[in-house]
């Protein structure tokens, strides 16, 4: 082991917070498994599996914390009258216009142990770095996910009766009680857009993720990355799987969706 870790105070150093992520090589299992059944994948089929693999595991660990963050932001986002409110809701939003890019850049620059103390001071007391890594990519995934969990789930909470708290109060509740118990349930379909959008949008995210994560076959390299570089490459047909198997996907959730949301309304489920 290298000085920086021997000399590193916590036993749990960033290193091994990656190893954890990079050791589940989910990619390589599944490709072990299909080779194991019989399947022979040439290298262009060895290389699509494992950058979908990546691209879906993005975009799973992305919603899940975006679950976690988004659900208490938007429930305060929708009952406070804090006069910072709307400084929030301009941060939270601001995704939504701002270039991938520009965020990706200051990521980048953030995080880069080059050009940032958070990335030396990350590097040399824990070993770890966050730029061109899967856990950057799932940070950048966040920030620039996070009006699309947050915003539906939000208008779902300023949609519900006030009574529906004031019940839950009468009757001996507490906050968390209410939110989970009384509240969510009563906003099926604001939870399933905010997360199918967030999931289909981490899907198709581009700009932030080559700025913060790059390119790394199996780590970082997702589906929008591998159709630019296989158009670049003139490698058309490869492309075109990647692009269909992305247009195919995201269809078949906004569908879902759609059907699922029209149940709930005629059910009167927010």
């Amino acid at each position: 082991m290298s000085d920086t870790l021997e000399t590193a105070s916590p036993s749990f150093t960033g290193s091994k917070i990656a190893e954890a992520f990079s050791s589940f090589r989910l990619s390589d299992r599944i490709v072990d498994l299909l080779q194991s059944a019989g399947f022979e994948l040439s290298k262009d089929s060895i290389g699509f599996v494992s950058t979908m693999v990546v691209t879906f595991k993005l975009a799973f660990c992305t919603t899940i914390v975006l679950l976690i963050i988004g659900v208490p932001l938007a429930y305060w986002l929708a009952h406070t009258k804090s006069r910072v409110r709307v400084v929030i809701e301009t941060i939270v939003s601001m995704p939504l216009v701002l270039p991938p890019s520009v965020l990706g850049f200051y990521l980048l620059m953030a995080f880069s142990k080059k050009n940032s103390a958070i990335g030396r001071y990350l590097d040399k007391n824990y070993d770890f770095q966050l730029v061109f890594s899967f856990e950057g990519l799932v940070l950048g995934s966040v920030i620039f996910s996070l009006p699309f969990m947050v915003q539906p789930i939000q208008s779902g909470f300023s949609s519900l009766n006030v009574s529906l708290r004031e019940a839950a109060a009468t009757l001996g509740a507490d906050r968390l009680k209410t939110l989970f118990f009384v509240l969510l349930p009563n906003m099926k379909s604001s939870m399933l857009t905010g997360i199918v959008l967030s999931f289909a949008h981490t899907v198709g995210e581009f700009g932030v993720v080559i700025m913060i994560g790059g390119s790394r076959p199996g780590v970082t390299k997702v589906a929008s990355i591998a159709i630019y570089e296989e158009v670049e490459g003139l490698n058309y047909a490869l492309a075109h799987k990647y692009a269909f198997t992305l247009f195919a996907i995201t269809f078949a959730l906004l569908l879902c969706v759609y059907i699922l949301n029209r149940r709930f309304a005629r059910a009167g489920v927010l």
